[in-house]
C-alpha cells in the first residue's frame, strides 16, 4: 500500500470512530423529553419543571413531549425504540414496570432501556369519601370486614401503583374491595364526593384539591414516613400493616446502548438540578420528593420494584379489563 492510501485509509478508520471531543459536547441540540401521559399529572408537572431546569444546566433545550397512550407504555416504547445516544429520554412510574406483567402486548422490553437516575419519590394517599363512616384507615378495615364486597376504591388505571397499592391492602388484610379504574384520577373524585364509590388510592397531587377544603377524608400516606403534605395522616405502616410501603417514584430512562459519557452528563446534571431550589419548591407542592441515584442504583431498584409488582399481579391475579 502506498503511503498516500495508508494515510487515506488511517483518516477514514478515525472518522468512524466516537470522537471525544464529539463526546465532550454534548448535547450539541435539544432533548426530547418524552411524558408518557397527558397534561396535567404528576409525571407531566415534575417533567415540566425538570425541563426548565435541566435545560439550565446542559445549555441546550430539554423540550417536554407528551406521548400518552396504553398506561404509559406508549411513551416507554418510543424511548425504547429511539437512537441511544442521549437525545430522546423518558419521565415515567412504576407503571414502566408493572406493564410487562400486567400487559401481554405490552411493546418494549425492559432490557430496552437504560436507567439513569430515580429522580422522586411521593408516597399515595387513601382517601374517603364523607359518606363513609370510617374516618382511619382501621376503622375502614373493620368496616370492609362487617361489609364484605361493598366497598369500591378508585385508582387513576388498572396497573398503576395507586392501584397495586389496594391490591396490596386486600391481600395482606383478607379485605374485599372492588376496583374501579378511570381514565385519571381526577375523574374519579366526583364519585367519590358522591359516595358512588367509596375510596380512592390517588396521589398527593391529584388529591390535594379536594382534601384541602374538606370534600374528601385523607385515611393514610403509603410511604415509609409520613407525607411532608399530610404530615398528620398516619401511614398504612402506622395503621397496623407494619413494612408497608407503595412509592409513587418517578424516572428518568434512555435507550439502552447509551455512550458512558453521556449516560455519566445526563446522571450528573439531573442530580445536580433536583438540588435547585425552585425546583424543590414545585416538587413539594405535588407531593414529590427529589431523590437522585447513580444509574447503578436506579437499575437495581427497577427491577426490585419489577420483581416486588410481578408477585402482586399475580398473587392477586390481576388481569387488564
Amino acid at each position: 500500500m502506498s503511503m498516500y492510501r495508508f494515510a487515506l485509509a488511517a483518516l477514514v478508520c478515525a472518522a468512524a470512530l466516537p470522537s471525544p471531543s464529539r463526546a465532550q459536547s454534548y448535547p450539541s441540540k435539544p432533548i426530547h423529553f418524552v411524558l408518557p401521559y397527558v397534561p396535567g399529572g404528576i409525571i407531566d408537572t415534575a417533567g415540566r419543571h425538570l425541563a426548565i431546569r435541566l435545560s439550565e444546566r446542559l445549555g441546550q433545550s430539554v423540550v417536554p413531549e407528551n406521548r400518552p397512550g396504553a398506561g404509559g407504555m406508549v411513551g416507554a416504547d418510543v424511548v425504547a425504540r429511539a437512537a441511544p445516544d442521549g437525545y430522546t429520554i423518558l419521565l415515567t412510574d412504576p407503571a414502566l414496570v408493572t406493564n410487562p406483567t400486567l400487559q401481554t402486548d405490552a411493546p418494549y422490553d425492559l432490557k430496552a432501556l437504560q436507567a439513569v437516575s430515580i429522580v422522586g419519590s411521593s408516597p399515595a394517599v387513601i382517601v374517603a369519601s364523607l359518606t363513609l363512616p370510617a374516618k382511619t384507615l382501621p376503622e375502614m378495615i373493620a368496616y370492609a370486614k362487617a361489609n364484605p364486597g361493598k366497598l369500591n376504591f378508585a385508582s387513576a388505571g388498572i396497573g398503576t401503583a395507586p392501584h397495586l397499592a389496594g391490591e396490596m391492602i386486600k391481600l395482606r388484610t383478607g379485605i374485599d374491595m372492588t376496583h374501579v379504574p378511570y381514565r385519571g384520577i381526577g375523574a374519579a373524585y366526583p364519585d367519590v364526593m358522591s359516595g358512588k364509590v367509596q375510596l380512592a388510592f390517588s396521589s398527593i397531587a391529584g388529591a390535594l384539591p379536594f382534601t384541602a377544603d374538606n370534600r374528601v377524608r385523607p385515611l393514610a400516606t403509603t410511604g415509609s414516613a409520613r407525607s411532608s403534605v399530610y404530615p398528620d395522616v398516619p401511614t398504612v405502616a402506622e395503621s397496623g400493616l407494619p413494612g408497608f410501603d407503595v412509592d409513587l417514584w418517578i424516572a428518568v430512562y434512555a435507550p439502552a446502548g447509551l455512550p458512558p459519557q453521556v449516560l455519566a452528563t445526563l446522571n450528573s446534571e439531573l442530580n445536580k438540578t433536583l438540588e435547585h431550589p425552585e425546583l424543590k419548591a414545585a416538587f413539594a407542592k405535588i407531593g414529590v420528593t427529589p431523590r437522585g441515584t447513580t444509574p447503578e442504583e436506579a437499575a437495581a431498584f427497577t427491577n426490585s420494584e419489577y420483581e416486588k409488582w410481578r408477585k402482586v399481579i399475580v398473587d392477586g391475579k390481576i388481569k387488564p379489563e
